[in-house]
């Protein structure tokens, strides 16, 4: 976590002047799990066309603990289906919490960057992991999928593994505890690299520096625009969470709690940045 001083948030988006950030916002980035879409779920097709408006209006991002796979399964081939599509030129994607970058780039999604870890790091994060969440009970003999996965520039804990009904996901760890105590078990394992809580049963372990405030920043600095004049519409905006690094960058931040809110959110922004354009 950042040394930073710690920020208060407002606990819902309807207690933010939503009209005051959409004059002087120029990116509007995206969490994905819980955000756009329920836990590895495709996002919904009303969910899309939101996605898609903002396109035309703004430079949109989606920043996610999830690999890049997920964001085509999520989210790409939602877009691809609409009637009317979104401007890709305008939509940047940062996977595996910001450790890689893909633009669209000549008619096809092109990785920009990649920082991935070393092998060596790669396996002391694993038995680190496995280690720990057994000594805390959390190593869930019923499982859908793999519970540690190498996405080479991330590894990631699921407790429940991947492909887990996203139901029993999103009751696991309600309360954000268990996770919490796995990531700090491990972080002391770990002290060179990045290890934070992230989904609903998720631990993310990186690169030390690389995060969705590195992710922000870079951006930003790509764009040729401020970290400042970003949102950034997450459901993790709590200290431990794996959004709250964005909002500490700089970015104006927004909470949801499900994708359903973010389409409120969405249909506010869209009717706020119509109005400015028109």
């Amino acid at each position: 976590m950042s040394t930073q001083a710690a920020i208060t948030i407002a606990q819902s988006w309807q207690d933010v002047d939503i009209e005051s950030m959409c004059a002087k916002v120029r990116v509007i980035a995206f969490d994905l799990d819980t955000t756009l879409a329920r836990s590895k779920m495709r996002m919904t097709e009303e969910m899309g066309r939101r996605l898609a408006a903002l396109t035309h209006l703004s430079t949109v991002a989606i920043v996610s603990g999830g690999r890049f796979e997920q964001f085509r399964t999520q989210v790409l081939d939602v877009l691809d289906g609409l009637d009317t599509p979104p401007d890709r030129s305008r939509l940047h994607l940062m996977p595996t919490s910001g450790t890689r970058y893909f633009r669209w780039q000549e008619g096809e999604w092109v990785c920009v960057y990649a920082h991935d870890l070393a092998e060596q790091d790669r396996a002391r994060a694993i038995a680190s992991l496995e280690r720990h969440a057994r000594e805390l009970g959390i190593w869930e003999e019923r499982h859908w999928g793999h519970r540690i996965e190498d996405r080479g520039s991330q590894i990631t804990f699921s407790a429940m593994g991947q492909q887990a009904p996203v139901e029993v996901k999103e009751s696991w760890d309600p309360t954000n505890e268990k996770k919490n105590a796995l990531a700090m078990a491990v972080a002391a394992d770990l002290p060179h690299l990045q290890v934070r809580s992230g989904g609903s049963t998720s631990v993310d372990i990186s690169e030390r520096g690389i995060d969705k405030a590195y992710a922000v920043r870079e951006l930003a600095s790509i764009l040729g625009v401020s970290v400042h004049d970003m949102m950034f519409i997450g459901d993790r905006m709590d200290p431990e969470g794996n959004d709250y690094p964005a909002a500490l960058a700089g970015t104006m931040p927004i909470r949801v709690h499900n994708p359903d809110e973010t389409i409120a959110v969405s249909d506010r922004i869209i009717a706020l940045l119509s109005d400015r354009s028109s």
